[in-house]
């Protein structure tokens, strides 16, 4: 039976996966109440685990270096009592060749090299490298599937990945290309560097080793 997290734990995860979001955000990003999620917030905010700041208008909550080391206690417990850490370490493994498929498409979603100047900018005016990039983000969607179906089999809080990445996959290839790399709406690019950053959270490893 797949483990279902505690609130507390599901809000301080939010907050670190989102990097930074308001209220409403981090409440449905595991369906939570957004009320109950608020006071979760401003208990976590006077342990010092996350901290509330404004800019050009807007707000939001992140973690603090605190936060980040109880997110992990938290999560570090969960996995142990859980007793699933092979099983996800093995989907890691496997997660590790998408990624650097899917960095290579978004690579090439925004470059498209030209004669003397291989960094040059893709002006999406070349129709057959777009869909190119569209059928290499397809086939890491396929992957996908199955990886996400065997994490939120024994953790739930990982479900979804699989439906967002699809979703995200479905609109840029009806003609929208925001969907492929933009981080202000929930992108292929967004939905796969918070599935990265999960998974590497909830294994305590260094994102910067393992990018």
């Amino acid at each position: 039976m797949t483990r279902q997290s505690p609130a507390g734990l599901l809000v301080l995860h939010a907050v670190r996966i989102t990097g930074y979001a308001d209220t409403p955000v981090i409440a449905g990003r595991y369906g939570l109440d957004v009320a109950e999620t608020e006071e979760a917030l401003l208990d976590a905010e006077a342990r010092g685990w996350v901290q509330h700041t404004s800019f050009a208008g807007t707000g939001g909550w992140s973690l603090t270096e605190r936060g980040r080391a109880e997110n992990e206690r938290l999560l570090a417990a969960e996995l142990a009592d859980a007793g699933v850490a092979d099983e996800v370490h093995d989907v890691y493994r496997q997660f590790l060749p998408l990624n650097a498929l899917l960095r290579q498409a978004c690579t090439d979603w925004q470059l498209r090299p030209a004669a003397g100047d291989r960094l040059a900018v893709n002006d999406h005016s070349d129709p057959a490298w777009d869909a190119a990039v569209l059928r290499e983000l397809s086939a890491v969607d396929r992957a996908l599937a199955p990886l996400a179906e065997r994490l939120s089999s024994v953790l739930a809080r990982f479900r979804g990945y699989d439906r967002r990445f699809a979703m995200a996959l479905t609109r840029a290839r009806a003609g929208d290309g925001a969907w492929v790399d933009r981080t202000d709406v929930d992108s292929c690019h967004r939905v796969w560097f918070e599935l990265h950053e999960d998974l590497i959270a909830t294994l305590g490893l260094d994102r910067a080793a393992h990018s």
